[in-house]
């Protein structure tokens, strides 16, 4: 494209040699582009915007509820589903303190991974039930009501939070 206007300063003069295939300057001078359009299916996508928010609030209640960093995953986990969990699970921020849930439906897999402090709070027999619940639900086809289900026995079992104590301290001000 070049810069320069024409006499009256209408706009831009478009040299054709400049534009990208499957572009081409109308008549009007109007610059017409044929692009490609591929709409997103339904089915392309697991969850819907609702469900999303769903899933997101149960995952900010549990964490809010319990002090513990809770996040899923659901996708492809490649050829090595429980190493692939781990890398995921050393990714999230204060991994110590996380919990994740991966889940890849087309694999057949799920599984929680709590980091070292988590795991205080969250055995693994606590797990495996969470896990129980989850596989009951998929087996269903509900995908956002297992995880909702895993998300809130997870929480359930690792319990509240214990704000911290202030033991027997008092400060005085003195004047």
């Amino acid at each position: 494209m070049s810069g320069d206007h024409g006499d009256h300063g209408h706009g831009t003069v478009v040299d054709p040699k400049d534009l990208p295939e499957g572009a081409n300057v109308t008549l009007s001078g109007r610059v017409s582009a044929a692009e490609s359009y591929s709409e997103t299916l339904p089915e392309a996508e697991p969850f819907s915007p609702q469900q999303l928010s769903r899933i997101d609030e149960a995952m900010m209640l549990a964490s809010r509820s319990t002090g513990l960093r809770f996040n899923v995953y659901v996708g492809d986990l490649g050829e090595d589903p429980v190493a692939r969990t781990g890398e995921l699970h050393a990714g999230v921020e204060g991994a110590a303190d996380a919990v994740l849930i991966a889940v890849s439906p087309g694999q057949r897999f799920v599984e929680v991974l709590t980091g070292h402090d988590a795991r205080v709070r969250l055995p693994d027999r606590s797990a495996k039930l969470a896990i129980m619940s989850m596989v009951a639900s998929f087996k269903e086809g509900d995908l956002v009501g297992g995880l909702l289900s895993g998300l809130r026995m997870l929480a359930d079992q690792a319990g509240r939070h214990a704000p911290i104590q202030h033991v027997g301290i008092r400060e005085q001000v003195v004047v």
